[in-house]
């Protein structure tokens, strides 16, 4: 239920988001030609977008684990272990 009820919001948030790019599309209109008006504001979306998913990727890189090193170099002393045990 409490999902449903986010997504729903969640919704609701984008078609506001979209009424709002529409209202900049319009106000930049009244100076400009509509399509040169609604060209800069998508292009200005596509703009922040990149920026921000430049962010979060760089975000996600520094939050990946680093590789065990001690648990690495166990499992290499344990293959090396049997290996030396089988021709034995």
């Amino acid at each position: 239920m409490g999902i449903g009820i986010g997504g729903a919001g969640a919704m609701v948030a984008l078609l506001g988001l979209g009424a709002l790019v529409a209202a900049a599309v319009l106000g930049l209109a009244t100076v400009l030609a509509a399509w040169l008006a609604a060209l800069i504001i998508g292009a200005t979306l596509l703009a922040l977008a990149g920026v921000v998913s430049a962010a979060g990727t760089s975000q996600v890189r520094k939050s990946a684990p680093p590789v065990p090193e001690q648990a690495v170099q166990s499992t290499k002393r344990d293959i090396e272990t049997v290996k030396e045990s089988r021709h034995s």
